[in-house]
Order: structure tokens, then sequence, then C-alpha cells
């Protein structure tokens, strides 16, 4: 039984995590960095010099902005939060975005109004916009670390607000996840706080999944997985999650519960393990516990590469998706530990060179591996200390993968986007 402080943390760790968002967070969080503009100044700049980190100009080059007639890309995911001109929304900005605002869309993108720089800001996730209006007045909005994060709100040279203690302190609480401690926390939390937010996450992310399977969405990799599945359990489990992420990818206008940032990591985490609650009626009680486990892993899993970088956090989400299945047909702690190991091993250094339609094929891939990791350690399969970047225990493992996605491959990103943008 972990103690009362810990309990607490990793519940406001799950609240503040499982954030609802409508379309892929890049192109929303620049929305919401604009739309902060029109909140300030109640009026839409003659110019704004955007400033924009290469991990989100990646994410947003290849996923269509959801109710604007298949936009992409930084300029109009901009142009839409100046449309909106409120932040209330928090991450489901989008939903506020109309169809008759289309037409002011497409006469904003040809006044030319904005031009994007890459930003020499050290940080993966990093939005900077200076805006100048008729009368020299200049607003500067800075999103960084986290997509709704602003830490810096400033009219002319009046400091409206300024925030920059958040990193520490989320880095404080999310270094006290551990494997251990997270399986001890899902099967003894009582779910009373963190229910509502689970629930969402289960009713949001699988129906999603199904209008992906239901309907044509991009390379429609979840409809071709389930086509050929045979009524596999494991397949279909990849068809359904994959399905979702084709969706959304292809602009669906509908929302998601996220986790580390990210869409596709929240379904990741979430819809196999309904898939296979339903396969092997396991109770709704321990479908969130199994959730609560995937959840809290994958977070564990992304505490020391950071919500953006070079490498795919679907492959952090699949193997602790994956880790959570063994927990739900399992509750051992062994065969978790096990297929978190032998998953990472398998599926470590697949790269994310941004959002667009195959990440659900990587997402396939992610859970796929997992999948596999907890095989094995069925089979008394597993790999050990020794090999390749394996360590003696799990949360040692997962810091090894952490330093190889956050320090090794960080000359890996630079080359991502130079190629997307032929440099």
């Amino acid at each position: 039984m972990i103690d009362e402080k810990l309990n607490k943390t990793y519940e406001d760790i799950l609240i503040n995590e499982l954030i609802v968002a409508r379309g892929c967070t890049e192109p929303i969080s620049l929305a919401l960095s604009s739309a902060k503009l029109i909140e300030i100044k109640k009026e839409i700049p003659l110019h704004i010099e955007a400033y924009i980190s290469g991990n989100i100009i990646k994410n947003v080059q290849g996923v269509i902005i959801p109710r604007t007639n298949n936009h992409k890309g930084v300029i109009p995911s901009l142009l839409v939060g100046l449309l909106i001109g409120d932040t209330s929304y928090n991450l489901d900005i989008l939903s506020k975005f109309n169809e008759d605002k289309i037409s002011k869309l497409d006469e904003l993108v040809s006044k030319n109004i904005i031009n994007v720089n890459l930003a020499k800001s050290c940080k993966n996730l990093y939005i900077k916009l200076e805006a100048t209006y008729l009368d020299n007045d200049k607003v500067t909005i800075i999103i960084e670390d986290f997509h709704n994060n602003f830490t810096l709100i400033k009219h002319n040279e009046d400091i409206i607000y300024s925030k920059h203690d958040l990193i520490k302190k989320k880095k404080e609480e999310y270094n006290l996840l551990n494997v251990n401690d997270i399986f001890e926390f899902a099967n003894s939390n009582d779910l009373t706080r963190i229910k509502p937010y689970l629930e969402r996450q289960v009713e949001y992310n699988f129906e999603i999944a199904k209008e992906g399977i239901k309907n044509k969405y991009g390379s429609m990799i979840g409809k071709i997985i389930l086509d050929h599945s045979n009524e596999n359990v494991k397949e279909i489990a990849k068809a359904y999650t994959s399905a979702a992420s084709d969706a959304r990818m292809a602009g669906c206008n509908l929302p998601v519960v996220i986790i580390s940032g990210s869409g596709n990591q929240g379904l990741t985490t979430s819809v196999p393990l309904i898939v296979y609650a339903k396969h092997f009626n396991i109770s709704h009680e321990k479908l969130l516990r199994s959730l609560v486990l995937s959840d809290l892993i994958a977070l564990e899993e992304k505490k020391d590469i950071g919500r953006l970088s070079a490498f795919c956090g679907a492959i952090s989400a699949g193997i602790a998706s994956s880790s959570a299945i063994a927990y739900m047909l399992e509750n051992n702690l062994e065969a978790i530990k096990h297929t978190i190991i032998n998953g990472l091993a398998l599926a470590s250094g697949i790269i994310c060179d941004g959002a667009k339609a195959s990440c659900a094929g990587k997402i396939a891939l992610a859970l796929e591996s997992g999948l596999l990791g907890y095989y094995m350690y069925k089979n008394n399969s597993n790999i050990h200390a020794g090999d390749g970047i394996i360590k003696e225990t799990c949360d040692e493992t997962i810091k090894s993968v952490g330093r190889l996605a956050k320090k090794g491959m960080k000359q890996t990103d630079k080359e991502i986007l130079n190629i997307m943008i032929d440099k």
C-alpha cells in the first residue's frame, strides 16, 4: 500500500494529464497561443513573427485541422486561433471553430500576415508570437514545455503574466513514478477522484476508434489490419487503436483524451485495453485499474524523454498498454515488468518524423512489440540485463531508453527536420 501523499500525487498527475483535445495537439497549441492574442488585444494583428520549435513544425505539416476544410500547417493553425479568440476551452479549443469561419480563414491565409521562424530555443516544445498592431502596440506570447503552458504574456513592455517554475515542479512529481508503486496504486486506489477522467478516456477514445473503423480516414491502416485479423484479439486491438489514429490525423472532429500531451498516446494506452476487456469479459473496475497502470507507466517512460522528441511516443504508449494487458489478465508484477523490458528491447529507436497518417502504423508496431514482450514472458523467454541497453531492473531500463531518446537521438531530431524541409 502506497502512502497517502504519493497516492494523491499520482491522482493529481492523472487528473492533470487526462485532458480532452480535438485534433492533433501541436496545431491545437498553436491555435491556443494565437487565441490569447485576441483575448489581450481584441483585434487581428497586422503582422505576427512566429518562432516555433522544430518538433512543433514537424507535427503540424501532415495533419488536418478539424472543421477547416482540410487546412494543415503552422500558419492555418495560428489563424484558426485568431478567429476563435477564446482559450477557455483549453486543448479542446478547436471545438469552437465553426464552418462559417472557413471563408474568413481562407481570406486570412491569402493576406500573409504571419512569418514563421525556426526557434533557436533548445526546448522541443516552444512557441513564441510577437504580434504588431495598427497603433504600433505589440503583444508577445510564449508557450513552452507543455502544450497549454503559457509562460509569458506581455503587452508592449508591461508583463501581464509570467511563469517559469512549472517544469521543475512537474519533474519532481514525475520522478516519483516507478513500476512498483504504480502497480500498488492501480490495485489499491479507491478510484473516487480519478474515475470520471478514466471513464471519459474510455468513452471518447473508443468512440473515435469505432469511427475510424466505420469510415475511410487517412491510410485506413486500422481497417486493413481488421480485414486480416481473423478475429484474433491482438490484431483487433491493433486495428481499433490504429483506426482511431487514422481518424484523428485526418481531421475527425471527435474529441480524444490525451496522455503526455498526445492524443495518439492517449489512444494507445486505452483502446487496446478496452478491446481486451470486451474479449475476455473483464470487469469494468478491472478495466479502469488497468487503464490507471497503462497511463502511469506511459508517463514514467516519457518523463526523461519529454513531450516531443525524435523518439516515437507511440512506442512508450504501446509498451505501457501491453504491460497493462498483462496486469489485466494476470495481476502479476513480474509479468508487467518483463512485458515492459521485453517490449522496450524490441521497439526502442523508432523515430518520430511528425504527426501524419502513418502514425497509425507505428501504433500497430508498438502494440505488436509490446504484446510480443508479454507473450515472451508467458513462454519464459525474457530479455535480460546486458542485452543491448537493457538494465537490471524495469525502472532502470525505462531510464536507459529515456537517455537514448533525449540525448542520443538529439542529432537524429535535427536531421529529421532537415530532411522534412529539404535542407
